[in-house]
Formats: structure tokens, C-alpha cells, sequence
């Protein structure tokens, strides 16, 4: 069978027999793909390295009946602070959850793949707050997967200014008249109103390169949660791992 070679993400491995492992990997052009990777438990293996979860690699495979099977494999990234540190790979297992919950198989994931490399590269190599990370990744993530809020106009007038809430129900800022006849408003600072525009609007690798004022955050923090939670119509909650 042909080789193909891709990039891909380990988002979780399994025992498989004696030695051999079942993999769960993030690829950007065909998403997430169940993969063989024989005799990757063997102290000796090639592939020991490549083969734990959040590895991102450069993978030589071939397709099987029903799996991929590992030939080889180039690290590229380990996030190796992610395993030293339990505040961050308990971040980094949550945003693996929501991740493989959202992807699914023969999916363009070039998008969602990129700002799973750009966070955990944040989480891993940065003292970001890690709360402050988890809130701008729910909410890119929701402009990816088609749930842009409007923040150009308030959504129910078309008023450009004095934007200062945020609409859950109706997805999106509202003037300081209209918020006033929605229940589901939350009202936000100029703060974390600049903080939401950025993290929609600013280019991907830059998406992590902005503060916010401290007395606005709790702001930016629930509001990303709350919609995020409302549009995937599920509450994911951080889990301790042990």
C-alpha cells in the first residue's frame, strides 16, 4: 500500500496487545484519524517518542481497512512542560476534550489544528494566566467552527456606539438601550470588549500577544464561557486529573 506522508497532533493513545499502540491524531487536512502504531511501547522503538499524546509530528502511513498504520515518525513538538507541570496539563487535557469532541473524520481541521499548536505552545512555554488562554481558545474556537458574534453594530439597531453588552441569546454586542430589554445580556467593559474584538479578529499568531486590564478579565472569562458552553449545548467544566 501507498505511504502518505502528514503532519498530525497525538490527541490520546491507547494500549494495543503487548507492545503496540491505537492512536488518536489531529491531522490538518483529513482530521482526526485512529492510527496503529506497532511496537511503539518497546523501550527501543523508534516511535516511543512520536507516539505520546501531544506529540506533533511529521508521520509516514498507510491507510488500512479501517486504521492508519505508523511507519515512522519526525517530532516536531513534545510541549515537554506540558508533563512537568499539573496546572498546565490539566489546561491542556481540558482544551484536548473540547477538541476531539469538535473534529471528526474526512474534515478540513488546517484551522482548528493551528490554534491547538498555538495554545498549547502558550500554555507550555508562557506563565499566561492559564484561564485568560482557556477563554481566547473557546472563543476563536467558536469563530472556526461558524459562531462568529457580531461585534461590529449593536445586533437589534445597528448602533455603532456605546456597545456595552454582550448578547447571549442574540449573539453579539448591544447598545446600552437595547441590552436593557434582553435577559441575556452581559454587561462588559471597553476592556474586555477590545479583548473579545482582538481575540475574533487578530491574526493567528498573534492571537495570545495581548493583556487586559485585571478588573476585566472576570468579564472576558465568563462571557467566552457562557457562550461557548450555550452554543455547543454542553458545560465543560476542568476536571482534576488525579
Amino acid at each position: 500500500m501507498a505511504n502518505i506522508k502528514m503532519n498530525g497532533i497525538i490527541l490520546s493513545e491507547h494500549n494495543l496487545g503487548d507492545f503496540d499502540k491505537m492512536l488518536t491524531m489531529l491531522t490538518p487536512g483529513i482530521g482526526k484519524i485512529s492510527c496503529v502504531a506497532k511496537g511503539a511501547r518497546r523501550p527501543s522503538s523508534s516511535l516511543l517518542a512520536g507516539t505520546q499524546m501531544f506529540c506533533f509530528g511529521e508521520y509516514l502511513m498507510y491507510k488500512g481497512t479501517s486504521t492508519y498504520h505508523i511507519n515512522s515518525v519526525e517530532p516536531i513538538e513534545i510541549f515537554y512542560n506540558l508533563r512537568t507541570d499539573l496546572d498546565k496539563l490539566k489546561y491542556a487535557v481540558h482544551i484536548n476534550k473540547i477538541i476531539q469532541d469538535v473534529t471528526h473524520e474526512n474534515q478540513n481541521c488546517y484551522n482548528i489544528l493551528q490554534l491547538l499548536l498555538n495554545t498549547l505552545y502558550t500554555i507550555s512555554e508562557t506563565d499566561k494566566d492559564l484561564d485568560f488562554v482557556l477563554s481566547i481558545f473557546k472563543l476563536r474556537l467558536l469563530c472556526i467552527l461558524g459562531f462568529t458574534p457580531n461585534i461590529r453594530e449593536c445586533i437589534s439597531c445597528k448602533e455603532k456606539e456605546n456597545l456595552e453588552f454582550f448578547s447571549i441569546k442574540d449573539d453579539g454586542f448591544k447598545c446600552k438601550v437595547c441590552g436593557k430589554q434582553d435577559t441575556s445580556v452581559l454587561e462588559m467593559s471597553e476592556s474586555a470588549k477590545n479583548a473579545i474584538i482582538y481575540t475574533i479578529t487578530a491574526p493567528a499568531k498573534k492571537l495570545y500577544s495581548f493583556k487586559i486590564k485585571e478588573e476585566s478579565l472576570e468579564e472576558f472569562k465568563l462571557i467566552a464561557k457562557i457562550y461557548f458552553n450555550q452554543k455547543l449545548e454542553k458545560e465543560y467544566k476542568l476536571e482534576e486529573l488525579f
